[in-house]
């Protein structure tokens, strides 16, 4: 049977009051005299509550009591136009049923201000919260333009395993897979652990990126994306890592780095203009609550042409900024937040696409230049956040990618596969990777990366 309710978001942009409606959601307030109960209602739908007013003559006063913050109802009513100010119409209930009761003496998230700290510990609840039903709104409206924007201009999404035998980026920091016994392991004659007789019959890992198998995809179809659960097993206990977060990672065949430069560029607007266009309520809440810049940050994004800016010339602003920045400057060293913020918010103004890093500070797979120094590699920085796309032109160079991964140690038994896309038909390509919890970051304008995922997994913390 469909569901017999109209949700809130219709019932508040109705311009038909008179009808009889269905209500049903979450208690967030109840006050009232012995004549009248004003209950405020939400069920998600919407940031704002939709009021139900109750003459108490007609209701039962046990069921009434029984009506606390948290409980959830069902009500049928009229829906009328509101007699007071803040909302357009509201509904006088004739029947209610009270579907769950809160305890008030037990239900943490009473009419009061919570800490976001607080609200970390009860995961599982802070969905209910006007903050956080702002964040996870906004959060589906950004994977769903993601979608879009793919969609509509021919990319193919690509399923990358989550389970995989090789390290992208090389640094080592993985989850382990195993279906060994952790109370009795294998071993073999040499003392080792015996992955023979692992499920997969060799070492494994949980993926810190799909890209490797990405590009497989585009140097078939074309152009392809991947957005899906990525892991890193750093033990960073800080506001902008975690352990499991969500990555869009597209590839294209035939992209060179200007091409990758322009789409990343494109995407990123893209995205923030849809959220200034569709989520405009959860928006104004948060910049409201906690980020007064926010929409204005927004729009600095989507009504500037991004600079580009070779990462040479960057340093050489950097150095003579007469800035005095925690972390050195010098042509070598990657850039930390404190200097991509002030190329973007105090050199340039705008946001900058920073390109042709040192080989040394980038991953293996990255297209060399001529100088023999740098690669095409590129890194997209935005104010307040610093670096929130990385990508480069692929190398498609088969000696060169080989030379280059003899180099960094890596052993070409295990990219074998990836090797072998440049023995066969290999061609120019590119992409880039954006983290979604860091794109939520920016958009919602919260500071924690915690809060912009419903169940965050950090070092010592994997409940809910």
């Amino acid at each position: 049977m469909p569901d017999s309710r109209t949700k809130i978001a219709e019932l508040l942009r109705s311009t038909a009051p008179g009808t009889d409606v269905v209500v049903k959601g979450w208690v967030r307030t109840k006050r009232g005299n012995k004549n009248v109960a004003f209950i405020a209602v939400n069920d998600g739908s919407i940031i704002h509550n939709i009021q139900i007013v109750a003459d108490v003559a007609r209701f039962d006063d046990s069921l009434l009591k029984k009506i606390t913050t948290g409980s959830c109802i069902k009500v049928e009513g009229r829906l009328v136009e509101s007699l007071g100010s803040g909302q357009p119409v509201e509904v006088q209930a004739e029947r209610i049923e009270l579907y769950g009761t809160a305890d008030p003496e037990t239900y943490p998230l009473q009419k009061k201000g919570h800490t976001l700290e607080f609200l970390r510990e009860i995961a599982y609840l802070r969905p209910r919260t006007n903050t956080f039903g702002a964040v996870l709104r906004i959060r589906h409206a950004m994977a769903y333009a993601i979608h879009k924007y793919f969609n509509d201009r021919g990319f193919f999404y690509l399923h990358t395993p989550l389970i995989t035998g090789s390290d992208a980026e090389g640094a080592g920091a993985m989850f382990q897979v195993t279906t060994l016994d952790l109370n009795n392991v294998p071993k073999n004659d040499a003392g080792e652990v015996d992955y023979a007789q692992d499920f997969f019959g060799k070492p494994c890992n949980l993926t810190v990126s799909g890209q490797l198998e990405g590009e497989l995809g585009a140097l078939a179809l074309s152009q392809i994306y991947t957005f899906g659960p990525t892991f890193r097993a750093e033990n960073s206990n800080t506001p902008r890592h975690l352990a499991e977060f969500w990555m869009i990672e597209p590839e294209m065949a035939f992209y060179e780095l200007e091409d990758n430069m322009e789409l990343a560029e494109d995407f990123l607007k893209y995205l923030i203009r849809y959220a200034l266009e569709n989520c405009a309520d959860d928006l104004a809440f948060l910049a409201k609550m906690y980020d007064g810049e926010l929409l204005e940050r927004l729009r600095f994004v989507v009504e500037n042409d991004f600079v580009r800016l070779d990462y040479t010339e960057g340093i050489e602003i950097l150095e003579k900024s007469g800035e005095k920045f925690e972390f050195p400057v010098s042509w070598g060293l990657d850039l930390q937040s404190e200097h991509e913020r002030y190329l973007v918010e105090r050199h340039f103004k705008k946001p900058v696409i920073l390109i042709n890093y040192p080989k040394e500070i980038k991953a293996f797979y990255m297209k060399q230049n001529e100088d023999g120094k740098t690669v095409r590699a590129m890194d997209v920085l935005f104010p307040k956040i610093g670096e929130i796309i990385g990508g480069s032109q692929r190398e498609e160079n088969l000696d060169k990618l080989r030379a280059r991964v003899d180099e960094l140690g890596i052993p070409q038994k295990d990219i074998w596969w990836y090797l072998d896309t440049r023995r066969w038909g290999s061609a120019p390509h590119s992409g880039f990777g954006l983290g979604f919890e860091r794109l939520l970051l920016f958009v919602t304008g919260m500071a924690n990366i915690r809060d912009v995922i419903p169940f965050p997994r950090t070092p010592k913390s994997a409940e809910f």
